[in-house]
């Protein structure tokens, strides 16, 4: 486990006031209905990325690499393998004074049980955040996909002096309509804020009287968008979650603590990525299979942590494979495997192709119950065609199956499969017979 403090990051650190001085929270927490079927029986933190990820292990991972090492991670719907994970992962003995702590929901006995919006949720917690002595709080969403040097994020509050710092990114038009749309003066104070601005004439309002970025084309990114982390100064959170009393940030507190004045905007450069939808998920997904991605699992400076799986390597019987990755333990004898990914222990039996498609393999290669409803190994069968489409964890596809999308439905409720944004979806557990078409 994470047992790296990455020594070579300490003169970078040592001349911030500290960025032990920072307590990180990760807001691990919506139901992730836009996720649904994948969110039916995990949290959204807790679906498998990459193939052998967590999405959880994104945030977590970006606050260790950059010192963060008092770390709280707020969780409340479907938990229970969340929490598993994290205590399986992070084992914090080897950070001397740094923790990652869970504060589920369910726990709660004072108010309503669950929370009801990303700042109730750190509402509630109060308690325990004001025990640690952390000059500064840094929140963290638990559904991006990004990587970030916290302390810089850090040296531009203490050069500004700001009681709030959101972490920014250049955007169009396009993506002003679902994020919150900042507009800033020339020392990068935010002068307004609108959540999801969708009229033109409101999007207008907030341009920027010269380009933050440009896209690749070349065409100018003109409006900042908020990434939804947010760093406060201790006493400055404190004093929001008192004063206004509503359950959300975004939508709530940040206008608040804007119109009062002393919040900054922190431009970044990076990659970011909402995963919060089925297509943006299988889309970044895949990205991964790329020759240069945009976000890196391989450099070690960044190093993407999770929890050690103790498999044997990949086994590979005359398949034909392009841009893919196949994880380890998986075994595959396909005819073909083109732009996909593989999760850990996949099987895929002979004669069957892949295309465009997530399979995040299995926690184990035969189900671990007997039942009539299970299947008695999980696999991919022979002579299978799949394209454009996400298998979840567990799944049994029979012999001559075909999961093509053969009518282009963009969206379909059936009872074994679904398809969400013309992506088709085998929730986990699912047993899809022989010959099954569609």
């Amino acid at each position: 486990m994470p047992t790296s403090t990455h020594h070579s990051h300490q003169s970078h650190h040592a001349h911030a006031k500290s960025i032990k001085d920072v307590a990180t929270i990760i807001l691990g927490g919506g139901r992730g209905t836009r996720l649904f079927p994948l969110t039916k029986s995990v949290s959204k933190p807790a679906l498998c990325f990459g193939g052998r990820y967590r999405i959880i292990d994104i945030p977590i991972s970006n606050a260790l690499n950059s010192g963060c090492h008092q770390i709280y991670v707020i969780t409340q719907f479907l938990s229970s393998s969340l929490h598993q994970h994290i205590f399986k992962t992070y084992r914090m003995s080897s950070f001397s004074s740094g923790f990652i702590e869970l504060l589920p929901a369910e726990e709660r006995h004072l108010s309503q049980t669950w929370f009801q919006g990303t700042a109730d949720a750190v509402r509630q917690n109060l308690d325990y955040f004001l025990d640690t002595s952390a000059e500064y709080f840094l929140i963290l969403s638990g559904d991006q996909l990004y990587n970030m040097d916290f302390v810089d994020m850090l040296h531009f509050a203490q050069k500004t002096d700001a009681d709030l710092v959101i972490a920014t990114l250049p955007i169009d038009d396009h993506d002003a309509k679902r994020m919150g749309v900042l507009q800033v003066d020339e020392n990068d104070f935010i002068v307004s804020f609108k959540e999801k601005p969708q009229e033109k004439t409101e999007i207008d309002s907030m341009r920027l009287t010269k380009p933050a970025g440009h896209k690749s084309n070349n065409s100018p990114l003109d409006l900042l968008g908020s990434m939804g982390i947010y760093l406060f100064k201790r006493k400055a959170l404190i004093d929001l979650l008192l004063q206004d009393s509503r359950e959300d940030f975004g939508k709530h507190l940040i206008p608040t603590k804007v119109a009062e004045g002393n919040a900054a905007a922190y431009i970044y450069k990076g990659y970011w990525e909402d995963i919060g939808t089925i297509e943006s998920f299988h889309k970044a997904n895949l990205a991964l299979t790329e020759v240069h991605p945009l976000f890196d699992c391989y450099n070690e400076a960044k190093s993407l942590y999770t929890s050690p799986t103790n498999l044997p390597g990949a086994k590979i019987y005359g398949t034909k494979i392009n841009n893919s990755i196949i994880c380890e333990g998986a075994i595959v004898a396909a005819e073909e495997i083109t732009h996909s990914i593989l999760g850990p222990r996949t099987v895929v039996q002979k004669g069957s192709s892949i295309n465009d498609t997530y399979i995040m393999g299995n926690d184990s290669y035969l189900p671990q119950t007997k039942s009539s409803r299970l299947p008695h190994q999980f696999q991919i069968g022979e002579n299978c065609t799949i394209k454009k489409a996400i298998i979840d964890k567990c799944t049994y596809i029979g012999n001559d199956v075909q999961l093509i999308n053969k009518n282009n439905l963009l969206d379909l409720d059936h009872e074994l499969v679904y398809i969400r944004d013309g992506i088709i979806i085998v929730p986990r557990g699912t047993s899809l017979p022989d010959g099954f078409i569609l």
